[in-house]
């Protein structure tokens, strides 16, 4: 038997003890879940944010930056590139809000409906793959338990970017 490569780490060589932490696998799963939607949604010249954006706008109509930002995640710094980005292509408008002509109202264009469609297509495809080792009651209890500790352990968020942000950090776009 000839010995392994010092650099070679077969898949079960992970000691047995990082396996069974689940923190770590939730990390795991988050990597390849992150890797599998932005591999999808690059195919169609989009990213997660402005998916974000876009259901946002579609499932709670228009709304300020300020309110998107509360709305998906984003840091009120990125959502400028991401709204650019997104009015560029004519996906959304901005037009200035009538109560207050000191910030604009953005709205989802008809464009905008079918590029969601499209990415609501992308992301329900990359959810099938990442998912596809469980049945369906097991999609749904996962989904089920991955929403309370979502919902447990989510940072209040104001739009702006944390004092000390991770390094590396910021939003994850």
């Amino acid at each position: 038997m000839s010995p392994t490569p010092a650099d070679a780490t077969p898949a079960d060589a992970t000691p047995e003890r990082l396996r069974a932490i689940p923190s770590r696998l939730l990390a795991g799963a988050a990597a390849a879940a992150d890797r599998l939607v932005n591999e999808r949604l690059a195919t169609a010249g989009a990213r997660k944010w402005h998916f974000a954006v876009l259901v946002a706008l579609a499932e709670t109509g228009p709304a300020s930056q300020a309110e998107l930002s509360r709305r998906t995640g984003v840091y009120r710094s990125d959502m400028v590139a991401v709204l650019n980005e997104l009015a560029d292509a004519g996906h959304l408008v901005r037009d200035p809000d009538p109560v207050d002509r000191r910030r604009n109202v953005i709205t989802l264009t008809p464009a905008g409906r079918a590029h969601l469609h499209r990415l609501d297509a992308l992301v329900t495809a990359a959810q099938q793959d990442l998912l596809a080792p469980l049945a369906p009651a097991e999609r749904a209890e996962l989904t089920r338990l991955l929403g309370l500790l979502t919902a447990r352990h989510r940072p209040a968020h104001d739009g702006h970017r944390p004092e000390n942000p991770w390094p590396g950090g910021g939003s994850a776009a």
